[in-house]
């Protein structure tokens, strides 16, 4: 740290002394040039809802002395006359990482580093708020000039590395001034992502959900170490705390990790600028409920090169359609009322970054919004507004003289100040030559046609229609195009003009004999009319509509409740009665409201149920679907993760499951450690908001897990540092962590109980989110789903239960249940198992296929579950499997998928039979529900219909449909030229237990 602070003061000491005046100045003359610069006559946008037409702009020494249509001209003034010429404000780019290089990655390893490489900083590497970026920046010469000719003048550049990154400077692109004049202020704005560092190889974390749990402890942390109460220092939690009244920004990078990021900062009272992934239009509802600010990348995806139709029938509809739809986004957000500024960090070719902006406000972007988003909001976002993103007076002289409306694709934008410096992109003087011409040489007829830009022509020149090879070289306002006539001979026709116009070019010619003589070219059109008719007719393709999720079977609009009544059907209860038949089941307001014969209601949805089956939604007590990470490896404990911060509303398998009948289903952590992460039950309310799928009611439960995967047995010789390493570890880890939860406990509720004048002088204990889960279950607040195979751990996991006095709940795999049933029942835990999976692996060598009846009949509560994607749409022939396995009833096997999983959820007041009062979460099946022919005809969720069968066969007639009308705008934007990219084939990940993978 001495060290940084050394640095930090020779370069700001290095600033101070380029900045004295009495200094010598042996490299040039010392007088500073403080003449006035007035630009006349221009339409100045001072801001972009106040322009003024015929006015006059006055700059001295760097800053903007006045403006407007009456400005008085000092006798010492440069006088520029820009008559029909418009004048705007720079832009300002508020995410950059312009002048810092990548950080230095550190050697690499195969053994893993779970502990921090820093001292006296917070305990994890990836949290690093004391960075600040004018500690680490140099000036880019070259990335400036490119900035410069897209028009930016002032970037907010940071470091881009890490999940807490410090503090960044908001720097000028003046190519001839200093960093002293450069940078107008340090220490501008807060950057924070849910991306690890590259510079430090701690594991912690591994996952998307342990980088949520990562921030939300620091944030205790933080506020813990401001009142006070920490015994050491912590240099790192200092600086969040100095930063907190700086703009916070935070990459989230994709729409639902902008609503991550906005749940996250509700929790804690702060204001994310949230820099979105520019796919926000498909949330648009709850991105506009977030009330936050965005910042928006303007990367559009290309088109995909179709003309392949195997590969092009890989392409997943969701690509195709984003493609198509995300030039409307900057739109939709602001019909919406969002606010949001631009930024061009996500493109990787500048000049990408205005194609794209011209082509947002071509899909319907208003213009001044577009200004707005790139001068005065990102100014007052940063807070720099009084300096920066107006030409009002006072500001910097930072603006952009422009032939036209900046955001017209025929406006050259000529020259970009900044600071007062001018920064030359076109020569204000050219004249644009682009167009079509009719060429005379001695009677000779041609036809020319000159493109691309104004000082850079590439001309086409034919004779009839033969193409004749050209050059052009345009400098200094001199026209010169040479040619050879006959192509084969080497002389050339050369011929050379003084432009002052460009509707006729006159000059002289020279021959390939050496004669002399005249030639004109009058124009006939415009490049540009002629490039606008072709867009206006292939450029701006049909918008497809967005559906919920915007993928393959989503949704035009959400379900919503229906009053519904099923006659006449066979009624499996999953209660005492049984299965009842020729039933009538009447649904109304989202829950079931009556069961009998012959039942009527004024206004329901009648449904002929006669010969078939009606059943209470299937329940997947162990699922890995609809998550973006599933274990969180990093420590031997994850209690402070949840699976409630990672739900991945737009998992395809949500839909593929509704049409095996399940309704829902408890989201486990994996099983990379002892402890894992906190579980998440959902309803599979396919088309809604992660927020929305949680279940209401739902009861608390976090995964453990035993055996194999938790001392690493499979993950290679180099996965030997964590504890614990063996069985009797595993033991180790659960004795201390709840011993050390109990202390936890007896210190917080000893200190709630003082008095409010003695918490005054008492340091507060540090609120530990993991600490605070595991205090939960001693308290019987929450249950635990344990992983387990082998019988001689699942005793084990019980008498540490026993010990510290409180019950394990369910024990999931549970393939050695048979041997210790009985003791199970004692204990009052219950089994979710497997129905016949055996020999997967070393541990489960002794699994046989009655586990689940031999359980059921010691009275445990059984279940059977899927912990796969694909078999949990299949658990209504899985639970058959118990009748052919173990002799059970069929209605004892249904209970297996229905009310006994809800009873192990503690959910079974809600969900789980057909009960009058309970929700009308159903299924509709035209056979018996267990056999292999059945079909889920209607999945129903609280009364809405999710999933219908005939619907989904329109759907699959709709999806080849969609496909074949964008293969068709794809084919278009191939054939103008336009560049397209390979296609490529988008797998959605299948989670199991032991996957690991960091997932955004």
């Amino acid at each position: 740290m001495k060290l940084k602070l050394c640095f930090l003061a020779l370069f700001v000491c290095s600033l101070s002394l380029q900045a004295q005046e009495y200094f010598p100045k042996n490299d040039g003359v010392k007088t500073k040039n403080s003449n006035y610069t007035a630009f006349t006559n221009a339409k100045i946008y001072v801001t972009p809802s106040n322009i003024i037409e015929n006015s006059t702009l006055l700059i001295q020494n760097g800053k903007v002395k006045a403006v407007g249509s009456s400005v008085t001209i000092p006798k010492n003034a440069i006088t520029i006359d820009l008559d029909g010429k418009n004048v705007y404000p720079s832009f300002i780019d508020i995410f950059s990482s312009f002048g810092i290089s990548e950080p230095n990655k550190p050697k690499d390893s195969e053994r893993p580093q779970y502990d921090a490489s820093r001292e006296g900083y917070y305990w994890n590497d990836h949290i690093m708020p004391e960075q600040r970026a004018i500690e680490k920046f140099s000036f880019d010469k070259k990335k400036a000039k490119e900035l410069l000719e897209v028009g930016f003048g002032v970037v907010n550049t940071h470091v881009n590395d890490g999940i807490v990154r410090g503090t960044s400077m908001l720097v000028t692109l003046n190519e001839n001034g200093n960093d002293n004049e450069r940078i107008i202020a340090e220490d501008v704005a807060q950057f924070l992502s849910f991306e690890k560092s590259k510079s430090s190889r701690q594991a912690y974390p591994t996952s998307l959900m342990g980088a949520i749990a990562l921030l939300r402890q620091m944030y205790y942390d933080a506020n813990w170490y401001a009142g006070g109460n920490a015994e050491s220092k912590d240099l790192s939690l200092e600086a969040l705390n100095d930063n907190k009244k700086l703009p916070q920004i935070f990459a989230a990078d994709d729409k639902l990790n902008d609503l991550r990021a906005a749940k996250l900062a509700n929790e804690f009272q702060l204001n994310y600028l949230i820099k979105g992934g520019g796919n926000e239009f498909e949330r648009i509802g709850e991105i506009k409920e977030t009330e936050a600010t965005y910042i928006l990348p303007l990367n559009f995806p290309e088109a995909y090169d179709v003309s392949d139709p195997y590969m092009a029938g890989k392409i997943a509809l969701e690509e195709m359609l984003l493609w198509n739809q995300a030039p409307t986004n900057p739109k939709v957000l602001a019909e919406n009322e969002v606010r949001f500024a631009f930024t061009a960090a996500d493109n990787k070719k500048l000049s990408d970054f205005k194609t794209n902006l011209l082509k947002a406000i071509k899909y319907g972007l208003d213009k001044t919004k577009a200004l707005e988003a790139l001068t005065t909001l990102p100014a007052n976002l940063l807070k720099a507004n009084e300096t920066i993103g107006s030409l009002e007076k006072g500001r910097y002289a930072n603006f952009l003289i422009t032939s036209g409306d900046v955001f017209d694709k025929e406006t050259i934008l000529y020259e970009n100040w900044v600071q007062g410096n001018k920064h030359v992109v076109n020569d204000m003087n050219i004249v644009d030559l682009r167009g079509d011409y009719s060429l005379k040489i001695n009677g000779e007829n041609y036809d020319l046609a000159l493109t691309g830009e104004p000082d850079k022509l590439k001309p086409e020149l034919k004779k009839g229609t033969t193409k004749i090879a050209s050059s052009v070289d345009y400098t200094n306002g001199w026209f010169h195009l040479f040619f050879n006539p006959e192509g084969e001979k080497d002389e050339f026709v050369r011929l050379s003009s003084k432009i002052s116009t460009s509707e006729k070019l006159i000059g002289n010619a020279v021959l390939p004999n050496g004669n002399e003589g005249t030639w004109t070219a009058t124009r006939n059109s415009s490049a540009f009319k002629k490039e606008d008719k072709e867009e206006d007719t292939d450029s701006i393709y049909k918008v497809l509509p967005v559906t919920y999720p915007n993928k393959a079977f989503g949704m035009a609009s959400l379900p919503v409740p229906r009053d519904i009544l099923f006659k006449n059907a066979t009624v499996w209860t999953s209660e005492d009665v049984g299965v009842l038949e020729n039933t009538d089941v009447l649904v109304k307001n989202g829950k079931i409201a009556k069961i009998g014969t012959d039942l009527s209601s004024s206004g329901a949805e009648v449904i002929d149920a006669t010969g078939k089956h009606l059943t209470a939604g299937i329940i997947d007590e162990h699922s890995h679907i609809a998550a973006a990470s599933i274990n969180e490896a990093g420590h031997n404990s994850s209690a402070e993760v949840t699976i409630e911060d990672v739900v991945n509303s737009e998992d395809s398998d949500i839909y593929r499951n509704l049409s095996g009948g399940v309704t829902t289903i408890q989201i486990l952590h994996g099983s990379a450690n002892p402890i894992g992460g906190r579980s998440a039950i959902i309803k599979l309310k396919w088309g809604e908001d992660p927020e929305d799928l949680l279940m209401e009611d739902r009861a608390k439960f976090i995964k453990f897990a035993l055996g194999e995967n938790v001392k690493q047995s499979n993950w290679g010789d180099a996965q030997t540092v964590r504890f614990p390493q063996t069985r009797m570890g595993v033991e180790q880890v659960f004795t201390d962590y709840f011993q050390r939860a109990q202390e936890y406990d007896k210190k917080w509720k000893a200190y709630n109980s003082f008095s409010s004048s003695k918490k005054k002088n008492t340091k507060a204990p540090r609120y530990d989110v993991e600490l605070e889960t595991l205090a939960e279950i001693l308290n019987k607040e929450r249950f635990i789903s344990c992983h387990s195979y082998v019988q001689s751990e699942i005793n084990m996991l019980m008498k540490v239960a026993d010990k510290f006095n409180f019950n394990i709940n369910t024990f999931t795999h549970i393939l050695e249940g048979y041997k210790v049933a009985d003791k199970m029942k004692e204990h009052g835990v219950g089994g979710s198992t497997f129905s016949d999976w055996w020999a997967y692996k070393y541990e489960v060598n002794d699994a046989i296929p009655y586990n689940a009846a031999i359980m059921h009949n010691q009275g445990v509560t059984v279940a059977i579950n899927s912990d796969d994607g694909e078999m949990s749409r299949r658990l209504n022939q899985e639970a058959a499997k118990t009748v052919k396995y173990g002799g059970m009833s069929e209605e004892e096997a249904w209970k297996f998928v229905t009310i006994n999983p809800a009873k192990l959820l503690h959910i079974d007041e809600h969900v789980g039979s057909i009960k009058e009062g309970k929700d009308a979460d159903l299924v509709l099946w035209n056979n018996h529900p267990m056999s292999i022919y059945a079909i889920a005809e209607k999945t129903i969720i609280e009364g809405a219909v999710y999933y219908d069968y005939e619907e989904m066969k329109k759907k699959e007639k709709e999806i080849q449909k969609k496909k074949n009308e964008l293969t068709n705008m794809m084919i278009r934007e191939k054939n103008k030229g336009v560049k397209t990219k390979t296609p490529t084939v988008k797998e959605e990940e299948e989670f199991h237990c032991d996957t690991l993978i960091y997932q955004l």
